[in-house]
């Protein structure tokens, strides 16, 4: 039996490649990753990912498992190492207290139409986890029906 080491250190050898065959459309000043037709689909409707939310999403939670491993001291810092504005930092690591129901619609690409990293990032979204479901619709559908009582769509950064 070989026994494998994982140094980090790269290796001779063949080199393993992961392909995950998506489409980027740009619709509205927006850009849309969209699944590579024949993804066994089945015809239905190709499900539009918004790429700057799932981007901030991944850099999100990469920072705070690094403010949770200790490895950074603060958001301070961590805009020093990305050479960004700690503002900017701190906003994007809010995403991490969005409930997981939300974080899965997200990645399934069930958002609201309306929604944009621009509105997460420029409005306080409710602690609790059921208020946020309220907020963004019924988590079944995301996008589906309204809530009653809840705005569809969410307040323009102008107001």
């Amino acid at each position: 039996m070989t026994k494998v080491l994982q140094t980090g250190v790269a290796q001779a050898g063949p080199r393993l490649t992961t392909v995950i065959p998506v489409r980027i459309k740009r619709a509205g000043g927006r850009r849309w990753m969209i699944p590579a037709a024949g993804q066994g689909d089945g015809g239905a409707e190709a499900v539009k990912h918004e790429a700057p939310i799932l981007t901030a999403l991944s850099r999100a939670f990469h920072w705070q498992r690094l403010l949770d491993e200790g490895r950074v001291a603060s958001g301070s810092e961590i805009a020093r190492r990305e050479g960004l504005h700690p503002t900017t930092v701190n906003e994007l690591l809010r995403l991490t207290l969005l409930s997981p129901a939300v974080v899965r619609a997200l990645l399934a690409g069930k958002q609201p139409r309306t929604l944009s990293l621009i509105w997460l990032k420029n409005h306080e979204v409710p602690w609790s986890w059921d208020d946020q479901e309220r907020l963004f619709g019924r988590m079944d559908g995301f996008d589906s029906a309204p809530v009653a009582g809840v705005d569809r769509e969410p307040p323009r950064a102008s107001r």
